[in-house]
């Protein structure tokens, strides 16, 4: 028996052919998280699969958000399976069962800790030692902890103690348990890259969870001949290193560095293996002693930020006749049943088009899972009201014709219009001082156009006949006058045009100015990266210059040095 956890970073990463990928990985029971994906967004090509029986679990609250399954091999077919940790989201008799204690806990954070599709369990028959046995195999995806929102710390531990709960029970219960999944916390320093770096290693509440619900690990260097060190003699005389589990993949490789399994891709810290492992596949000390044959990670698969983790049991599978009801193959939009007229009816507005901008979701999430339950259209209507719904009745026709007019150039809003001859004199008059113009002769002077060239620029072409002597009475200095006025107005100007076309050049070199040129790092002299700052606080939007190689240990001379400069406004 070969089970995988992997968490993939989206379904997307299996579109090239999801059956091509869940066979190279050669297992028989294939857990992935973070899925992304709702049952709404789940297509026939990603739930039903050749070969393969899928359980999923979606979050409720928001789209593209989280997301676990579980494709199991029709040979190893599970005869139970369900969603979620609680036993809330179960209401059919192929349930597992076994809760445990849920004491300390409410019934709304009950709901919460499952709704964000974080958890599958599936139960299969196992042949050890010629008789049949069970084995639970936990499928989960633990929240990460961010460090901008306390309620998630909380939140975080406690799907841990309810996680361990569940497991323990199920122990308790006589089944076999495989807890595996993104756990989202790096156990020792020999499973962090940069340990050293981070203040109070071991007082993460992550980590203290794990010492007390993993086994401390000293059958493993006494199975393995290795000499305990330090650490270790310090956790095997701690009676919170007393769990019931097992990391199996410490199990077979007690002091291996190095080993990672989650990578940031933004600084691309996997060609310089600079990771963490948080990828694992927990089994019951039983279990992991007498079953299990081999674990390890396996780095060189890529398509997400994290690699799979795989583990080798030597007893067989029984798969059951039947898969349970939450088999994906059994939803009505699968499985080619009527469905109700109302489920075609139900508002959902997974995509719109120009969606709203909206608060950040809240630690627990339960503020914004409210809201997009009960008012998923919401955003849309606003939208409505100040768009089409705005205008008045009668009116909408008029406006679409103006708006499918040719759209003028940018430089266009910054002239002057020109409207005719006489509203451009009298602007012309009111740029004439006091002592130029008399008060008699405001009329006159804005009728000959004085000092024509500064406003023959704003003149337009064709007004050359407004200013024919034979429809006026004047004198000849104004004839004179009037004519010159013409000519200017009338012979297009090359040097004109050609400082028009530089003076845009210029503006839009301003409006449209590219980024600065990127120094070079001082370690490596090679051409820098421009990143922007996009967490919360008062360098938000600020960019910056960093080393363009890849985030790495310090001793790695190929990674990234500490070159670090801010672009300055204005440049």
């Amino acid at each position: 028996m070969k089970i995988v956890t992997w968490n993939i970073n989206g379904i997307r990463t299996f579109r090239a052919g999801i059956k091509k990928a869940l066979d190279s990985l050669d297992a028989d029971i294939i857990c992935v998280q973070e899925t992304k994906v709702t049952r709404d967004l789940l297509d026939e090509r990603t739930a039903i699969v050749d070969g393969y029986n899928s359980y999923f679990s979606y979050s409720r609250g928001r789209s593209g958000y989280s997301g676990v399954a579980t494709y199991c091999k029709d040979s190893a077919t599970p005869f139970a399976a369900e969603e979620g940790l609680t036993g809330l989201l179960t209401n059919h008799e192929g349930a597992v069962g076994c809760y445990g204690n849920q004491a300390e806990f409410c019934s709304e954070e009950l709901q919460l800790l499952d709704n964000e599709g974080r958890a599958i369990i599936t139960q299969h028959k196992i042949i050890c030692h010629g008789k049949e046995q069970t084995v639970t195999v936990i499928n989960v995806y633990c929240p990460r902890a961010d460090p901008e929102k306390p309620e998630r710390k909380q939140f975080k531990l406690q799907f841990y103690k309810l996680l361990q709960s569940r497991a323990e029970a199920l122990l308790k219960d006589g089944s076999h348990v495989i807890v595996l999944g993104d756990v989202n916390t790096s156990h020792r320093q020999i499973d962090h890259c940069d340990p050293s770096d981070i203040e109070d290693f071991g007082e993460n509440p992550g980590r203290k969870w794990l010492n007390g619900f993993l086994h401390n690990g000293r059958e493993e260097e006494e199975r393995n001949g290795e000499e305990t060190d330090e650490e270790s003699e310090v956790s095997s005389t701690d009676p919170m290193h007393s769990g019931k589990f097992v990391d199996t993949f410490r199990y077979f490789h007690p002091t291996r560095t190095s080993a990672f399994t989650c990578w940031s891709t933004l600084t691309g810290a996997r060609q310089t293996n600079y990771g963490t492992r948080i990828d694992y596949i927990f089994a019951d000390c039983q279990l992991a002693k007498e079953q299990f044959v081999a674990a390890d990670i396996m780095p060189e698969v890529e398509g997400s930020d994290h690699c799979p983790v795989w583990g080798k049991l030597r007893c067989s599978l029984v798969p059951s006749s039947k898969p349970p009801p939450l088999c994906t193959r059994y939803l009505p939009e699968f499985a080619g049943k009527q469905q109700k007229l109302s489920r075609f009816l139900v508002k959902v507005d997974q995509k719109p088009i120009q969606p709203e901008p909206r608060e950040a979701l809240p630690g627990s999430q339960e503020e914004e899972e409210r809201r997009e339950n009960l008012n998923p259209i919401g955003a849309g209507k606003k939208r409505l009201l100040t768009s089409d719904a705005a205008a008045p009745k009668g009116k909408k026709a008029k406006t679409a014709k103006a708006s499918s007019k040719p759209q003028g150039s940018l430089l266009s809003f910054f002239k002057p219009k020109p409207t005719n001859v006489s509203s451009t004199e009298a602007s012309y008059e009111k740029t004439l001082s006091s002592d130029e113009v008399s008060s008699t002769q405001n009329s006159q002077k804005a009728t000959t156009g004085d000092n024509i060239p500064s406003v023959t620029s704003t003149v337009p072409e064709n007004t050359d006949e407004h200013f024919d002597g034979s429809e006026q009475q004047c004198t000849k200095e104004e004839h004179d006058k009037k004519m010159t006025r013409t000519q200017l107005t009338s012979q297009p100007s090359v040097g004109n045009t050609e400082s028009k076309k530089g003076a845009s050049s210029v503006f839009w070199k301003l409006m449209l100015r590219g980024p600065p040129p990127p120094p070079p790092c001082k370690v490596h002299g090679e051409p820098c990266v421009l990143r922007t700052v996009k967490k919360e606080g008062p360098n938000m939007g600020k960019q910056f210059f960093v080393c363009c190689r890849p985030q790495g240990h310090a001793s790695n001379p190929e990674a990234r040095c500490n070159f670090f400069m801010w672009v300055e406004k204005g440049k």
